[in-house]
C-alpha cells in the first residue's frame, strides 16, 4: 500500500490496523537534542483516546505510548523515531456479520474495488484508529514548534447546527466539556442535540477550527507546496474530513475585493502587519506573519445502529445493521488529530524553508570558527 507516508524532510510514516495486534508510527528527519518524553507524547494521546465519555466508543484503551528508538537520555538522537502503542482490548467478532456486507458511508466497498481484499474488523487502515499514529507524530513536531514559538490550538467550532458564540468564547473552557468547546452554553446544546441523535438510532458531524500562531512569515513555497495546499492535503487526509476552508473560505466567494483585501500597515519596531486577516494567514501560499485560521468539517459517523439498506460481495440487495461500539461523533476526538496534521505540515515546511535564502545558508556555514566544529 502507499501513500502510508507525509512530509519531505520531516518524514511520517504510519502503520497498523484498528484491529491487529498496535499501530505506530515512524518519524524521519527530527533534528537531535529536542527533549522527549513518553510522557509528552501520552498527554496529546489522552485527549484522542476512547471511552472518555458517553460521546465517545466504549471501546476501553489505555493508548500507552511507547518509544522504541531514536531517544537516549532524554533526548532525541537525530535518527528515526519510532513509537507503537498496542491494541488491547478488540472485538473482531463484533464485525463478522459484515464480512460479506458494504456499510455504507464507509470505505468498505472502495478497499474491496482497490485490492480484491479488505481487512473488515473495523475497517483495518481505514479506521479512525489510524490517527493514533498521527498523533504521536504531532506530539513531537508540536514540541518543536514550541522550541520556536510557535503554537496549534484546535477545538471544536461546531455540532450538528450547534456553533460557539465569538461573544462566549474561552478557551480555558474547551477542556473542561466533553464536547472540547470553547463555549460552555452551545456545549450543552450540542450535548441535548447529540443525545436526541443517539436515542434516534444516528450520529452528528461537525466543524473543528484550528489556529496557528507565531508563525514568522516567508514559511511555505509558492506553487505546488502551498503552506494553504499542503494543510489542506494533510487535513482532508484525515478520516470523515469532508471540507476545508482557510481564512474566510467559502465566504470570500461572497465579499468583495475592498472588503476581502487585508491592508497592511507598519506596526512596532517597524514590522509589516495586516488590519483584518481574511486571508487566514497565508498569501501566494505563504505565511504572511499573521495568525494561521483554517477549518476543517467532519461528516457523521458512518457507524450507525438503525436499519440501512446496501449490497453485499455477490451482488446481492441486502440490509445491515451494524454492532459494535461507535463515536455517535467523531468532532471531540479529532480536535487534537488536526492539531497533529496543522503541527507536521509546519515543521516540514519550516526545515524546507531553511535553504530559501543564500544569505541566511551563508550565515549558518560562514563561520569559521565553527566550520572547524563540523
Amino acid at each position: 500500500m502507499a501513500g502510508s507516508t507525509i512530509g519531505t524532510i520531516f518524514r511520517v510514516s504510519t502503520w497498523g490496523e484498528s484491529h491487529g495486534r498496535g499501530v505506530g508510527v515512524v518519524i524521519d528527519g527530527c533534528p537531535a537534542g529536542l527533549e522527549l518524553s513518553e510522557e509528552d507524547i501520552q498527554r496529546y494521546l489522552d485527549r484522542r483516546k476512547p471511552g472518555q465519555s458517553r460521546f465517545a466508543t466504549k471501546r476501553q484503551e489505555a493508548d500507552q505510548a511507547q518509544i522504541l528508538s531514536g531517544v537516549f537520555e532524554g533526548k532525541t538522537t537525530g535518527t528515526p523515531i519510532s513509537i507503537l502503542v498496542l491494541n488491547t482490548d478488540q472485538r473482531s467478532r463484533d464485525y463478522s456479520n459484515i464480512m460479506d456486507v458494504y456499510r455504507p458511508g464507509h470505505a468498505d466497498y472502495t478497499f474491496d474495488a482497490k485490492y480484491g481484499f479488505r481487512d473488515y474488523r473495523g475497517g483495518g487502515r481505514s479506521s479512525g484508529r489510524e490517527t493514533i499514529a498521527r498523533v504521536a507524530a504531532g506530539a513531537v513536531a508540536c514540541k518543536l514548534l514550541e522550541s520556536l514559538g510557535i503554537e496549534v490550538t484546535a477545538y471544536t467550532k461546531s455540532i450538528g447546527p450547534w456553533e460557539i458564540s465569538p461573544d462566549r468564547f474561552d478557551l480555558e473552557e474547551r477542556d473542561r466539556n466533553r464536547l472540547y468547546m470553547p463555549d460552555a452554553q452551545t456545549a450543552a446544546e450540542a450535548e441535548r442535540y447529540l443525545e436526541e441523535k443517539m436515542a434516534q438510532m444516528d450520529s452528528a458531524g461537525g466543524v473543528v477550527e484550528c489556529f496557528i500562531d507565531g508563525l514568522m512569515p516567508g514559511i511555505g513555497e509558492p506553487v505546488f507546496d502551498k503552506l494553504d495546499s499542503l494543510l489542506a492535503k494533510a487535513v482532508v487526509s484525515i478520516g470523515a474530513v469532508k471540507g476545508f476552508e482557510i481564512g474566510d473560505g467559502f465566504e470570500a466567494a461572497k465579499a468583495c475585493g475592498s472588503h476581502n483585501n487585508d491592508p497592511f500597515r507598519v506596526g512596532h519596531r517597524g514590522r509589516v502587519i495586516k488590519t483584518s486577516n481574511h486571508a487566514g494567514g497565508v498569501l501566494g501560499g505563504i505565511s504572511d506573519g499573521g495568525r494561521i485560521v483554517f477549518r476543517a468539517a467532519f461528516k457523521p459517523t458512518p457507524s450507525i445502529a438503525r436499519t440501512q439498506s446496501t449490497v453485499n460481495r455477490q451482488g446481492e440487495n441486502v440490509d445491515i445493521q451494524i454492532h459494535g461500539r461507535h463515536d455517535p461523533v467523531i468532532v471531540p476526538r479529532a480536535v487534537v488529530v488536526v492539531e497533529a496534521m496543522a503541527a507536521l505540515t509546519v515543521v516540514d515546511l519550516l526545515f524546507q524553508s531553511m535553504t530559501s535564502r543564500l544569505d541566511r545558508i551563508q550565515k549558518f556555514f560562514g563561520n569559521n570558527e565553527e566550520k572547524n566544529s563540523y
